[in-house]
């Protein structure tokens, strides 16, 4: 009897033994684990010298609202056409080319009526700029590049020069009426000075109407809707001019050359107006130009003046010809 007893003392011995070897290997063993996890959260590296996926991956992924937002447009033109938004910065102010003996450097003076001409509003340093040139450089079977170059501003100007006054004849003294001196910038001009077309002036007053309508452009006016005396923005600087007088004008500025003095001017029609739009009045310096093409009546006049048939002479900001309501409803 005792000698069953001893043996069974023996075995549960054993079977405790075991069971306290088993759980320290199961603690050791859990320890471990968590060591390892808790160095995988905090990338650094394991035991085995790999580096946890999850860790690579976040330092991989960039925040996407650190990322700032291209030029977006509807058709994807901020990427495909982003060199050619770049060379039009550059070019808009480093195009080397020539206008009627005239040097010239860069577009930027000519910056609104080329957009109104590619029908976009667009900053001229994005690809929707680029874009919607490149649309009008397809229609006028030129490469579409979407750059603004001399060859694409050649053609501008181009369209520009034959959109202008075509029938230059001499206007004759019952084509003529005299416009009152408040329709003028300088009061004191003498009546022979002061004679426009016809069917010009009219189209010259019911422009001169819409502008005052305009509240964005603030014109000073009368209860008649008539520019006041003392507003001076849109104001005739000239209009018909006798070939003595242009001739004057010439020998008085022997440097102007054919940009600026014409010998056949469309002044001698009665059908061209200088218009004050700001800055010294018929100033052709490009300092003089840049001022003028800024301000809120010239870039009205671009979006405008067509409706009631007048027409720009691209190179002076000042310069507008009536060429008839017929003409540019036909554009």
């Amino acid at each position: 009897m005792m000698k069953h007893k001893k043996t069974h003392l023996v075995v549960f011995s054993v079977a405790l033994a075991t069971l306290l070897a088993l759980a320290a290997l199961v603690a050791k063993t859990g320890h471990g684990q968590s060591a390892l996890s808790s160095k995988a959260s905090t990338g650094q590296p394991a035991e085995s010298g790999l580096q946890p996926t999850a860790a690579i991956r976040e330092r991989r992924v960039a925040p996407a609202a650190s990322t700032p937002a291209p030029d977006a447009t509807s058709d994807g033109s901020a990427t495909l056409f982003s060199a050619a938004a770049s060379r039009n910065s550059a070019l808009k102010f480093e195009l080397d080319w020539a206008f009627g003996g005239k040097q010239q450097r860069g577009w930027y003076i000519y910056e609104p009526l080329i957009s109104r001409l590619i029908e976009t509003d667009r900053d001229s340093a994005t690809g929707g700029f680029a874009s919607a040139l490149a649309r009008w450089q397809k229609a006028t079977a030129m490469p579409s590049s979407g750059v603004l170059d001399d060859q694409t501003l050649y053609q501008m100007v181009s369209a520009w020069q034959g959109a202008r006054l075509k029938d230059k004849t001499y206007a004759r003294p019952d084509q003529l009426m005299v416009a009152p001196t408040s329709d003028f910038y300088d009061t004191s001009r003498p009546d022979e000075l002061r004679q426009v077309e016809h069917e010009t002036y009219a189209a010259y007053k019911r422009m001169i109407a819409a502008a005052v309508a305009d509240p964005s452009l603030n014109l000073r006016h009368t209860a008649a809707g008539e520019l006041a005396p003392e507003e001076k923005f849109l104001k005739i600087v000239s209009a018909f001019r006798p070939r003595e007088y242009q001739e004057q004008l010439r020998r008085q500025s022997p440097n102007s050359g054919r940009a600026g003095l014409a010998v056949n001017s469309p002044h001698f029609t009665g059908r061209a107006l200088d218009l004050y739009v700001g800055g010294e009045p018929v100033e052709t310096k490009d300092a003089n130009r840049a001022v003028q093409v800024q301000t809120s009546v010239y870039r009205w006049l671009v979006r405008n003046a067509d409706r009631f048939g007048f027409r720009p002479y691209y190179y002076e900001p000042w310069h507008w010809e009536y060429v008839g309501a017929s003409a540019t409803a036909a554009k």
